[in-house]
């Protein structure tokens, strides 16, 4: 069990639930929408995948300082991945945005088609998901989100030895 020692590990996980949970409150506090299903969702405020990486980064600072090996390679997985999230990512969620509305289109032309009346109700509604990247201020407040979690952890956990 010393996996669930590995404070790195701990605060990355941590991070990654607290910004998954935390975007139902924040969705219901912008627009009064009680959506549950964020919590197992990419995309939207603030970002898991950031605060996850950010949170590594910052616990790896802690347990083997800014000028080890480690700490690199975790800062430059977290740029990767933070850009990777407000660049391709976000693209590709604003091309299904594109593609739904076409499919929504031909759908509407289809709709008096002769056996479209006959089909399940399923397969009209079936949509591309379009919230998979981040805009930019969902990552930096994703990476803000690790790098508080994981300084709290630490003090809380490493300040009672």
């Amino acid at each position: 069990m010393e996996l669930w020692f590995n404070f790195p590990l701990v605060a990355s996980l941590t991070a990654i639930f607290f910004a998954q949970f935390v975007k139902v409150p924040i969705q219901y506090i912008a627009i009064r929408k009680l959506d549950w299903s964020l919590i197992h969702s990419t995309g939207g405020m603030p970002s898991s995948h950031s605060a996850a990486v950010t949170a590594l980064a910052t616990g790896v600072a802690l347990e083997s300082g800014v000028n080890s090996t480690v700490f690199a390679v975790a800062t430059v997985f977290a740029i990767i991945t933070m850009f990777d999230a407000t660049g391709v990512r976000r693209q590709a969620g604003e091309q299904a945005a594109v593609l739904n509305r076409l499919v929504a289109d031909f759908n509407t032309f289809v709709a008096e088609a002769k056996k479209w009346p006959k089909k399940e109700e399923k397969q009209k509604q079936r949509e591309l998901k379009e919230l998979l990247g981040h805009k930019p201020v969902e990552v930096f407040f994703g990476g803000l989100t690790g790098i508080v979690l994981t300084l709290l952890l630490h003090f809380l956990l490493f300040s009672v030895k």
